[in-house]
């Protein structure tokens, strides 16, 4: 593994100078494989210094390691380690902020009673008014039971709540979306969605994440079914939009059209499904899908959830059958969200020329990135760093902010279409190239894009209440709200 900065680590040290030279700390750490990130002296009296030595590492087995290596060096003391990444989540990662100002009585007068009831009869008389003159008009909920996070899987609601914290940023950084974690004790799904529904009226969509499968697959359809607010489930939509935009520029890059691939996606769950589904709407013909037991098919079937055989009766044309290293044979694209290691570049090779290969699995890839570059002329994984990094960050604080500006009811195919487009498209045909086809988390310019086309689809589409153009500060607004 490489060294990275979710493992970041502080080593405050003890050095007697008569000792040892602070060079030789930074060359000790090194040799282990770390990488230096600073080093800043603390008090320095007397020949003795307190220095704070800073490493980016593999993981917490490395981390004991450079303490050890530090420690056995004459004139060094650790006298502690501060984990960065940790350090970063005391307390939480998000708070409350007020918008409106509290300096005197006046202001609390208008915040607070008398005046908020002159609002609360408003919203009373016209409950359509919620999206206006409350957080419902720019707050998500994120929702989850903590049954399938990240490369986790079930670690409960409690130890889940990071990750959703860590959404929420990700909500206002890229999208000035206000997000909130909405962690849930329980894994019945009856009970998930009557604490969602009965939640609803506080917020302007709702953002499913990290329920496992199948029953993700029932608790988003049935609560798009019984709110009148947008419910996006992350893993399966924001990962399939994410897809397609990066499989429409690769397809561009080595000249083949949607229409004509064949591909072969490993893992059929939440994010498989969506990706199949969001593929075949785009006008994907061939398209195979591959679980444990092999390639999924219409006369094989059997007895299967409602999900997965909806994938069998509207994939695998030609019926292909065995596992995937055989049905990777002549395949133009490879779509891994499944697990790690379980393909070689020699399988890669087996691919049609020109290969497209998207190994998403995280930490570890389907393949090693490396291996398949030897083969296939774009590779795309859901890392960091690797060119073509696969990340929903990239589709859905555009998404929802597109979604909450235009106060739409749902979420329909046409947006999931029209975000992937527009992600694409911040690409121009002149950047295009076989290690850039799909633009970085940190370019400023997809959370505007990704808005835009939403709004513009949902507004084509008329599954608006009103028209995006009634900014909330507008005049006209202000001026009806008596």
């Amino acid at each position: 593994m490489a060294v990275s900065p979710s493992y970041t680590a502080s080593y405050r040290l003890l050095v007697d100078e008569s000792k040892t030279r602070v060079a030789a700390i930074v060359d000790v750490a090194t040799k282990s494989g770390a990488s230096i990130k600073g080093l800043d002296v603390a008090e320095s009296e007397g020949g003795a210094m307190v220095i704070d030595a800073t490493f980016d590492l593999r993981d917490s087995q490395h981390r004991h390691e450079v303490r050890g290596a530090l420690e056995a060096m004459p004139g060094v003391t650790v006298k502690s380690i501060a984990d960065q990444t940790f350090l970063d989540h005391i307390g939480g990662k998000i708070a409350v902020s007020p918008r409106s100002p509290l300096r005197n009585r006046d202001d609390l007068s208008r915040v607070y009673t008398p005046g908020v009831a002159r609002v609360c009869t408003a919203i009373h008389d016209e409950p359509s008014k919620a999206r206006l003159l409350t957080m419902k008009a720019n707050t998500v909920a994120v929702v989850t039971d903590g049954t399938a996070v990240l490369g986790l899987g079930d670690i409960g609601p409690e130890a889940a709540l990071p990750v959703m914290e860590g959404k929420a940023v990700l909500f206002k950084h890229f999208g000035g979306v206000d997000a909130w974690p909405v962690v849930l004790d329980t894994k019945d799904t009856e009970e998930i969605i009557s604490i969602v529904k009965a939640i609803a009226p506080a917020y302007g969509g709702i953002n499913l994440e990290d329920i496992s499968a199948p029953r993700c697959f029932e608790i988003e359809a049935r609560l798009r079914d019984e709110l009148d607010i947008p419910v996006f489930h992350d893993d399966q939509h924001g990962t399939a939009i994410v897809v397609l935009a990066a499989l429409l520029n690769a397809l561009k890059v080595t000249g083949k059209t949607i229409e004509d691939v064949r591909i072969v996606v490993s893992g059929v769950g939440a994010a498989g499904s969506a990706i199949i589904k969001l593929l075949l709407t785009a006008g994907a013909v061939d398209i195979i899908g591959y679980g444990r037991d092999g390639a999924l098919s219409r006369d094989t079937i059997g007895d299967a959830h409602e999900s997965r055989r909806w994938l069998a009766e509207n994939t695998n044309p030609h019926l292909v059958k065995g596992d995937l290293k055989a049905g990777l044979k002549g395949a133009d694209v490879f779509i891994g969200v499944s697990r790690g290691g379980i393909l070689t570049g020699d399988d890669i090779a087996t691919m049609n020329d020109k290969a497209i290969v998207f190994a998403l699995a995280n930490p570890t890839p389907e393949v090693d990135p490396w291996e398949a570059n030897q083969h296939a002329a774009v590779v795309a994984t859901g890392r960091s760093d690797y060119p073509n990094q696969i990340n929903n960050v990239l589709a859905f604080p555009g998404l929802f902010r597109g979604v909450l500006d235009a106060r739409a009811t749902e979420i329909t195919d046409e947006v999931l279409h029209a975000s992937a487009e527009a992600i694409a498209g911040v690409i121009s045909e002149d950047e295009l190239s076989e290690n850039y086809i799909i633009p970085g988390v940190f370019d400023d310019r997809v959370g505007p894009a990704v808005a835009h086309a939403t709004k513009k689809a949902l507004v084509g589409a008329h599954h608006v209440k009103i028209t995006p153009q009634e900014d909330l500060g507008s005049a006209s607004q202000r001026a009806s709200l008596a």
